[in-house]
């Protein structure tokens, strides 16, 4: 690179020895974009701007002043506080954060916008007599008459249709007519001398919207009202199915609605959704424009294209009055949707006392129960405690189970209503349904398992209260031992409690391999895979225990559990694990036989007591000593 090189006109700026570390220091991108600022300079500077109408030679342009600037839609809008045309070819500038900065080139305005925005007349009549052609679009495809329709311009406009006539119908690129943006605006006085000189009251934009539809947009109703007495079409759609009714209806907007119904608009036209007026008004809330159109014959059970009804969706966006309404006007609340919901089921799930007590008594049961699925699971699945009482209170059935078309929804296969309050740790839903009779053994994985889980110790204990079965197992994943111990073995405090309680500990050191050796888990896998496709295999304690994530807390589980059991015969793997560690020799010579005569005396009591009475042994009549010595609590009383 020459050190000398200047700047030319012709040429463009080149680069100098004092400009090469700022270039060097520029990405590739920003190099681009330099390239391109410098491009549309030098087209500037050549008199080929863009935007310029057709093929002719440009009108004359001037530079709009500093403290003149012109608004204007579609990209034509000219820049505030704009540099003089004498500026030089923008250059870039590193910025105090290192960002590339370029300053900002002069925008060149059409001066017909300029005379078409202030009014003025005479400049406008003496461009169009002395042969400006002011009827070719510019780059966005606007043409002088819809400036002035834009500006609201009236003498302007009769000035250029008169020039013009056959322009009064042609489109911008957006396929926008004169009329279409003077609707837009709310024009009226530009409207009204459009459709005298013969405007069509229907051409639609890109998407498919009339004048008429946007008149309804704005709640113009001297727009409608205009429109209407040209003979616009009341029913058009666009391109989402949409009327001019459904645009009034959502808007609440009844005068225009009553104007479009005395036109012949039709109340039962649907959109792409199968969604009609009345659907929109009860979704949207509107109940003015929703009495109006009831009184016009309108469906009240009027169904979109999923089956949901407008009292559903009235429900579902919460619009209590709408509902009262809908149901006083004989809504049926028993059409479900394509997922088979009913409006209660809604009004459950978003938790609305209102609504849920104005659906009760109009609810069929069959048909609750046909959805498979109660209001209740949704209830407490959302933590609706207010909705779960009222519920019950109605006689809804507690025991309810899901479908097994929706209970195959959940990975855990979960049916009941409890279940849902136990999986939310809901302690105010659980009690409430244990104390209305809900069963908490009917789950594949039963709630207790789930408390436990969580290591909520109310649920726990409300669940054991109320029947919940101590010794829980898992159908699908079978074990040798209670699926209680195996949820808690990571947490000792509350093993020792469910231990205490009755659970089951006898069944952890039973082995089908006892002193062989173990196979290794995966070679069982491999070579009872075909079994296991049809009967899962029954997994023992001693393989549970020798996971990684439980292995090192073999040695205290295992002397939490022999204080549950009498002689018991431990598998070698248990020996294995026991003999990793030689702090866990102790326990190791705890568990070899015999065991203390006041240990055995210890489980045999237990044993006939049995796992129900267990559990109440505080209130059992017996000494308090023995209470504590068969608690675990006081056994050097003996």
């Amino acid at each position: 690179m020459a050190t000398g090189a200047t700047s030319t006109r012709d040429s463009g700026p080149t680069l100098g020895q004092e400009e090469y570390s700022l270039y060097s220091s520029l990405s590739e991108d920003e190099l681009i974009q330099m390239a391109v600022e410098q491009s549309l300079a030098q087209c500037s500077s050549s008199g080929q701007l863009p935007g310029t109408r057709g093929h002719n030679p440009p009108r004359t342009q001037r530079q709009i002043p500093v403290n003149c600037p012109a608004i204007h839609p579609k990209g034509r809008t000219p820049q505030a506080n704009i540099p003089p045309a004498n500026t030089p070819h923008s250059r870039p500038y590193r910025r105090y954060n290192g960002s590339l900065f370029v300053t900002p080139k002069p925008i060149e305005v059409d001066p017909v916008v300029i005379a078409i925005k202030n009014g003025d007349e005479a400049t406008l009549s003496r461009m169009i007599k002395s042969g400006r052609k002011l009827c070719e679009p510019n780059k966005d495809g606007w043409l002088p008459l819809h400036d002035a329709v834009f500006y609201n311009q009236v003498n302007c406009l009769k000035l250029l249709l008169q020039a013009y006539p056959r322009t009064i119908d042609c489109r911008t690129l957006a396929e926008e007519t004169a009329l279409f943006i003077s609707s837009s605006k709310g024009h009226i006085d530009c409207m009204r001398i459009l459709l005298e000189a013969g405007a069509e009251c229907d051409i639609s934009s890109k998407t498919r919207e009339t004048p008429l539809y946007k008149a309804c947009e704005h709640e113009n109703v001297e727009a409608v009202r205009l429109l209407i007495q040209f003979n616009a079409d009341i029913n058009h759609r666009c391109n989402r199915g949409w009327t001019a009714l459904h645009e009034s209806m959502i808007r609440n907007h009844v005068e225009a609605i009553e104007l479009l119904l005395r036109a012949g608009a039709k109340v039962e036209a649907k959109n792409a959704y199968g969604i009609t007026a009345l659907f929109v008004a009860a979704q949207s809330g509107q109940l003015n424009s929703l009495r109006f159109l009831t009184q016009h014959g309108a469906d009240i059970n009027t169904q979109a294209n999923d089956n949901a009804s407008a009292l559903y969706e009235a429900c579902k966006n919460e619009h209590e009055d709408v509902v009262e309404f809908l149901l006083s006007q004989g809504a049926d609340a028993n059409k479900g949707n394509k997922d088979g919901w009913l409006p209660i089921h809604v009004a459950a799930q978003k938790g609305n006392l209102e609504i849920t007590a104005l659906l009760l008594p109009v609810t069929s049961r069959v048909r609750v129960k046909r959805s498979g699925i109660n209001p209740l699971h949704l209830a407490a699945q959302y933590n609706r405690n207010d909705i779960i009482e009222d519920l019950i209170k109605a006689g809804y059935d507690v025991n309810a189970a899901l479908s097994p078309e929706r209970s195959r929804l959940f990975e855990d296969k979960r049916t009941s209503v409890l279940y849902f309050a136990v999986m939310n740790n809901n302690i105010d839903a659980i009690e409430m349904l244990l104390k209305a009779g809900a069963r908490p053994n009917s789950d594949i994985l039963t709630p207790l398992l789930v408390a436990i889980r969580h290591g909520s110790i109310k649920a726990i204990k409300m669940l054991l209260d109320h029947g919940a079965n101590i010794n829980a197992y898992v159908p699908t994943h079978p074990t040798s031992f209670p699926a209680t111990i195996m949820f808690c073995m990571k947490y000792l405090g509350l093993l020792k409690w469910l231990l205490d309680l009755g659970c089951d500990a006898e069944s952890c050191f039973k082995c089908e391999y006892g002193n062989l050796p173990h196979p290794e888990v995966e070679q069982r896998r491999t070579d009872d895979y075909q079994q296991q496709q049809k009967t899962p295999k029954i997994v023992h304690f001693c393989e549970i225990i020798s996971t990684a994530k439980i292995s090192r807390l073999a040695g205290p589980i295992i002397d939490v559990l022999l204080d549950y059991v009498g002689n018991v015969q431990i598998c070698s793997k248990l020996k294995e694990h026991l003999d990793s560690y030689d702090d866990w020799a102790v326990i190791k010579a705890k568990s070899e036989p015999p065991r203390p005569l006041a240990h055995l005396c210890r489980v045999k009591i237990r044993h006939v007591l049995g796992k129900d009475r267990i559990q109440f042994i505080e209130v059992l009549p017996m000494p308090c000593r023995l209470q504590r010595y068969l608690q675990h609590n006081y056994s050097n009383d003996f």
